[in-house]
C-alpha cells in the first residue's frame, strides 16, 4: 500500500473520530479505513489507535504520529501546489438561497476552469460543523461565533432594504423612519430551529440599530419573501441583488431612501491547517473576486 495514501487516512479517522465517518469523507468502505491503519501499525510496529465496538482512542504514540503526519501530509500538498492546478473533491456547505443564487455559478465556474477538480456542495441552512461533517469549506452570512481553530475570510458584503409594493403602501401608508417601521406589517425570515433574527440598520458614528420585525407571515426561503412582498402582503428587509430587479420593474419599491444599505457580511470558513489546500485557496479567491460584483 502506499505509505503517504495510508498516512492521510489515518489523519482523516482520526479527525473524524471514527473508520465509518472517515470511509464515507473519502469515499472508502470501512474496512478499508481499517486496512490502511492495520498497514501503518505493522511497519511501524506499534498500534496508533485503541478501537473497541464503542470507541476509538489514540495511542500515546498515535498521538504524536498524527501530528507528524498532518505535517509531512501538508508539505507533500504544498510541493504538489507548486506545479499543479486544483484538483481532488471540494465539498462546500452553504446556505441554501444565497448558495443557489450566488455560490454556486462561481464554483461551477471554476469547475469548468480547472478539470480536475470536483464539487461536491450542499445547500441547506442547517450550520454543518466543518470538522465533524467532513467540509473543506462554510460558507457564512451575519455574525459568526469564535471557534477555535477555524479561519474566517469575509468575501461579500449583502447591501439590506427594506422594501415593500406600491400596492401596500396605497392601503398602509409608506414609513419615513426607522421607528415607524413597528406600526406595518413585515414578511419575517426565520430558519428552522432558530429565533427571530432583528432587522439591522447602520447609523454614522452610532451602534447598529435593531428593529425586531413582527407579522402573521414567517417563511424561510428569500425567494419566497420577495415574493410575498410584490403581492403586497407586507414589508421585507431583503438583500438588494435579490430584489433590485423587481424594483426596477417597479413591483416593489424601496423604503427609508435616506438610509444606508446595511452590510450584511459574507464569510468562506476553513479548518486551521498547516498548508491551506489549494483547492480551497483557488475557491476562496474566486468568491472574493467574483461576489461583490454581483451585490452591487
Amino acid at each position: 500500500m502506499d505509505r503517504l495514501e495510508s498516512m492521510a487516512v489515518f489523519v482523516k479517522a482520526v479527525d473524524f473520530g471514527s473508520f465509518a465517518a472517515a470511509a464515507v469523507a473519502l469515499d472508502l468502505s470501512g474496512p478499508m479505513v481499517g486496512k490502511h491503519v492495520r498497514f501503518l501499525e505493522e511497519r511501524l510496529g506499534v498500534r496508533l489507535i485503541n478501537r473497541t465496538t464503542r470507541r476509538q482512542s489514540l495511542t500515546d504514540f498515535g498521538s504524536a504520529y498524527y501530528e507528524r503526519c498532518r505535517v509531512v501530509l501538508a508539505e507533500a500538498e504544498a510541493a504538489d501546489d507548486q506545479l499543479s492546478e486544483p484538483r481532488g473533491k471540494l465539498r462546500v456547505t452553504m446556505p441554501a438561497h444565497f448558495g443557489r443564487h450566488c455560490v454556486t455559478p462561481v464554483l461551477l465556474q471554476l469547475a469548468r476552469q480547472y478539470p480536475m477538480l470536483e464539487l461536491d456542495l450542499s445547500l441547506s441552512d442547517r450550520f454543518a460543523d466543518l470538522a465533524e461533517d467532513g467540509y473543506d469549506l462554510a460558507i457564512r452570512t451575519g455574525d459568526l461565533d469564535d471557534k477555535a481553530g477555524v479561519i474566517a475570510r469575509r468575501v461579500a458584503r449583502q447591501g439590506m432594504i427594506v422594501c415593500a409594493a406600491p400596492s401596500y403602501l396605497q392601503r398602509h401608508g409608506e414609513p419615513r423612519q426607522i421607528e415607524d417601521l413597528a406600526d406595518h406589517q413585515a414578511i419575517v425570515y426565520r430558519r428552522l430551529g432558530q429565533i427571530v433574527q432583528p432587522w439591522l440598520f447602520a447609523r454614522e458614528g452610532q451602534r447598529t440599530q435593531e428593529i425586531m420585525p413582527s407579522g402573521r407571515l414567517r417563511l424561510d426561503d428569500l425567494d419566497a419573501i420577495a415574493d410575498a412582498a410584490v403581492e403586497g402582503m407586507g414589508i421585507a428587509w431583503l438583500p438588494w441583488w435579490l430584489v433590485r430587479e423587481r424594483i426596477r420593474a417597479g413591483a416593489l419599491m424601496t423604503l427609508l431612501p435616506e438610509q444606508r444599505r446595511y452590510p450584511y457580511d459574507c464569510y468562506a470558513l476553513w479548518l486551521q491547517t498547516p498548508h491551506l489546500p489549494l483547492k480551497v485557496r483557488f475557491a476562496v479567491d474566486a468568491l472574493a473576486v467574483a461576489l461583490p460584483k454581483l451585490m452591487g
